[in-house]
């Protein structure tokens, strides 16, 4: 089975800049996991990396569709193992990149998405709910229909919540169950996966600087002109950032109350990746404060085949390098 390596982690843990040096090294090219870089248009609140930072390395999956496409996971499965196989088609080697778990499962678990009809009616009969009860009582719902799905997001993922209620609605089986029968035929690849964790406080501090940085940027400019041109959002607009800018534009909050609420939902949205990320058994932990290089080495070693791997006793890969004779 070929290899693919997987770089995830937490937001602003420095996935980009060190999956950048591997490719360089390893004559790889990228594969985004990305659910809010794969829209156009939406650069700075997604951290999108420019033409400068990728440094002549190829990319998928960025700026890929418009933010008025309705984008699933599904969706992602299907175009991420299309890259894939161009990326070994060419010679080098695929690297995963980011930090959306669902899309991340998506491909490590092999699932497969059976296409399921919208039923226009029910969804409608979910949106009368939360207009007239909030999001909250949908939220309850899905808990109590499949906990292990709705417990996995946001409480505040529109999206998600109702595609829970909307699966089990259409089929009778929870989106967990529908799930673990489409895992039977097990993943197209060998995924080598590596999570890079640091010190809480210094990541806290890190998102909350480039939560600055990207206001300095112009990311309410940045809103403002990509409401100008679209009316229609799906998805993209529930992304980090940007629900928080329409809610200062549209008069609902000041700009230091905008501010200060997409540091702390981004502080808290890195908190479930990192309790996301950890139940995975066979992934490698990179200490994202370490020399990038040594990192990098550890990548390449494991990735030839050199490296044995141990857990310890919470059951997480630890990266041990097979001595040489």
């Amino acid at each position: 089975m070929q290899k693919v390596i997987v770089i995830c982690g937490p937001t602003a843990s420095g996935k980009t800049s060190l999956s950048i040096e591997l490719a360089k090294k390893i004559n790889g090219e990228i594969i985004s996991c990305d659910s809010m870089q794969i829209y156009k248009e939406m650069n700075i609140g997604t951290a999108k990396p420019t033409n400068e930072e990728m440094q002549g390395i190829k990319h998928y999956l960025i700026d890929y569709v418009s933010p008025e496409t309705r984008y699933s996971v599904a969706d992602y499965k299907k175009d991420a193992i299309c890259a894939i196989k161009k990326v070994l088609q060419s010679g080098k080697v695929p690297i995963i990149v980011g930090g959306t778990g669902l899309y991340l499962e998506s491909l490590i678990y092999g699932i497969e998405y059976n296409e399921i009809e919208t039923d226009l009616e029910y969804r409608k009969y979910l949106e009368d709910i939360i207009y007239k009860e909030g999001l909250e009582k949908l939220y309850k719902k899905a808990i109590e229909i499949d906990k292990e799905a709705a417990t996995k997001i946001s409480v505040n993922d529109k999206k998600r919540i109702c595609r829970i209620l909307e699966i089990y609605h259409a089929t009778g089986k929870t989106k967990t169950e529908l799930e673990i029968e489409s895992r039977k035929n097990g993943p197209d690849y060998d995924y080598i996966l590596f999570g890079i964790t640091m010190d809480r406080e210094k990541l806290y501090e890190r998102i909350n600087k480039r939560v600055d940085i990207m206001i300095e940027q112009g990311l309410i400019d940045e809103v403002k002109q990509i409401l100008k041109i679209h009316s229609n959002f799906p998805t993209a607009m529930q992304g980090l950032g940007y629900k928080e800018v329409i809610e200062y534009l549209n008069g609902d909050v000041s700009k230091e109350e905008m501010i200060e609420k997409i540091k702390r939902e981004t502080r808290r949205y890195a908190k479930r990746q990192i309790t996301w990320f950890k139940k995975y058994k066979n992934l490698i932990w990179l200490d994202g404060l370490a020399d990038k290089q040594n990192n990098i080495n550890i990548i390449m070693e494991e990735y030839s085949g050199k490296c044995n791997r141990r857990e310890n006793k919470k059951g997480e890969c630890l990266h041990t390098v097979t001595k040489k004779a």
